[in-house]
């Protein structure tokens, strides 16, 4: 019986001019969206391994010179694409591509493309996020608002009861119905993702498809939920009229509304520092030390004092050492200090206007598939605050081996010059993406969220079936 009340309700949208123009549109957007995103991914990657080998047959070309000038001619590192960024971008327009790797600096991040596009132009962006995120749930609202109560107004409910039909069953099979119509649509667009995915992987071989796995995952369970709750609103409702107008309700304060609102709950909660009153902090502790009250002269006059004593000499020309190189890696220790410091602080403030969007998935199901989609995608805060710290990692590396270099084979007070020899000492940065176990656990909470949505409407669907009258 419920598999025949699924195709009976199957074969009416399929029969329906509205669902198959509706749903060809949608599957046309997500389509069009999905390769797209395959094209730039693509163009951006190229870019992006041109510009890193670029900038290192740079470094290794640079000639003789003294490698603390080596140290400030300094490197590039560039942000790698995720192959999934293809199906949403998440915040890479927002956080910078590259960065360039210096002494005494932490560069922030540059080339912030949302910073060049214009309003109109950020709002409208075809992305397969955007497309799964809002327009299929509308899509689900359209095609299944009058599921249910729909059949009590045509009083055919009534003879479906008549005809031994339990309500538990018809519920079962409007959803099915509903289900196998709508995958008609996602199907095709799937293998479409799928294709581009595999067309990433002949260039990208981090690719992987376990977490494409839970990022279906997700989808599935926020379409599972919207359909779900489409179905309660009508099994509830008095009116086709009245569940219509309820679910465009619900679909433009879920869609349209609440990210906004969570963006504007987040930068209240835990606002972020304007960038002129980032760099005065980091120049401040710099200048009087963390605490205050350790000038960098002070400083600096410990730190001679201290090597003196360690190597029982009265003066720095009698060290054995170079005591410039001691003193440039002392001023990129204390440098780091403060960077860990104050971009550690910048850091926990994005990850909590992050953790804000997720504890308000319990309110709307979009801003937990959101912040899953972003997640499982490689484009969150997460992952750029990961790539950020390997980056850092890297440059405090390549000061390291310089200072090194001057304090072994340099002389005080005499200028040392340095070779290609000690330029490709230095190892290429390379990046490891964090591990899916990691990624997962950072969107546990989202993920629960979908899983209480869906339990939630499931279960006010199937007490909407039963207490429903046949007319």
């Amino acid at each position: 019986m419920i598999a025949t009340i699924a195709h009976k309700e199957a074969t009416e949208l399929f029969r329906d001019g509205r669902f198959r123009w509706g749903a060809a549109l949608v599957a046309g957007l997500l389509i069009t969206a999905l390769l797209s995103g395959w094209q730039q991914y693509t163009e951006i990657r190229a870019s992006h391994t041109a510009a890193t080998e670029a900038t290192w047959e740079r470094w290794l070309n640079q000639g003789e010179k003294n490698p603390h000038s080596a140290a400030h001619y300094g490197v590039y590192a560039f942000k790698p694409v995720t192959p999934l960024s293809l199906v949403d971008q998440g915040v890479n327009t927002y956080t910078g591509v590259f960065t360039w790797l210096e002494a005494h600096n932490q560069n922030p991040f540059e080339y912030r493309p949302a910073q060049d596009a214009p309003a109109l132009g950020r709002f409208g962006q075809l992305t397969a996020s955007t497309v799964l995120q809002l327009l299929i749930p509308l899509l689900i609202v359209l095609l299944g608002f009058s599921a249910i109560v729909g059949e009590r107004e045509a009083g055919t409910m009534r003879l479906l009861l008549a005809g031994g039909v339990r309500r538990e069953q018809l519920a079962i099979g409007k959803a099915a119905g509903l289900t196998l119509g709508l995958s008609a649509l996602v199907i095709p667009a799937a293998l479409v993702g799928a294709f581009a995915l595999l067309l990433a992987t002949s260039t990208d071989q981090s690719v992987s498809f376990a977490r494409v796995g839970w990022l279906a995952g997700a989808y599935l369970l926020y379409f599972a939920a919207m359909l779900g709750i489409t179905l309660a609103v009508s099994a509830w409702s008095r009116s086709s009229r009245v569940a219509l107008v309820t679910l465009l309700g619900f679909w433009i304060v879920n869609a349209l509304v609440s990210p906004r609102l969570a963006t504007d709950v987040a930068r209240a909660l835990y606002p972020l520092p304007a960038a002129e009153t980032f760099r005065a902090a980091i120049a401040e502790d710099l200048r009087n030390g963390v605490d205050g009250h350790s000038p960098q002269d002070v400083r600096q006059q410990a730190l001679r004092d201290s090597v003196l004593a360690a190597y029982g000499a009265s003066t720095l020309e009698e060290l054995p050492v170079n005591y410039a190189g001691i003193s440039l890696q002392a001023s990129e220790e204390y440098a780091n200090r403060v960077y860990d410091r104050r971009f550690g602080e910048l850091a926990d403030r994005m990850r909590a206007q992050e953790g804000t969007h997720q504890r308000l998935g319990l309110l709307m199901p979009l801003l937990a598939i959101r912040s899953a989609s972003m997640g499982l995608s490689g484009t969150d805060v997460f992952h750029h605050e990961h790539f950020v710290r390997a980056a850092e990692e890297h440059r405090r590396l390549i000061q390291r081996t310089l200072n090194g270099d001057i304090t072994t084979n340099g002389r005080f007070g005499q200028t040392y010059m340095a070779g290609p020899a000690l330029w490709a000492s230095i190892p290429t940065f390379t990046y490891t993406p964090p591990a899916l176990a990691a990624i997962v656990s950072q969107q546990t909470e989202s993920l629960v969220w979908l899983l209480v949505w869906l339990g939630v409407a499931g279960a006010a669907f199937v007490v909407g079936v039963r207490r429903v009258a046949p007319e």
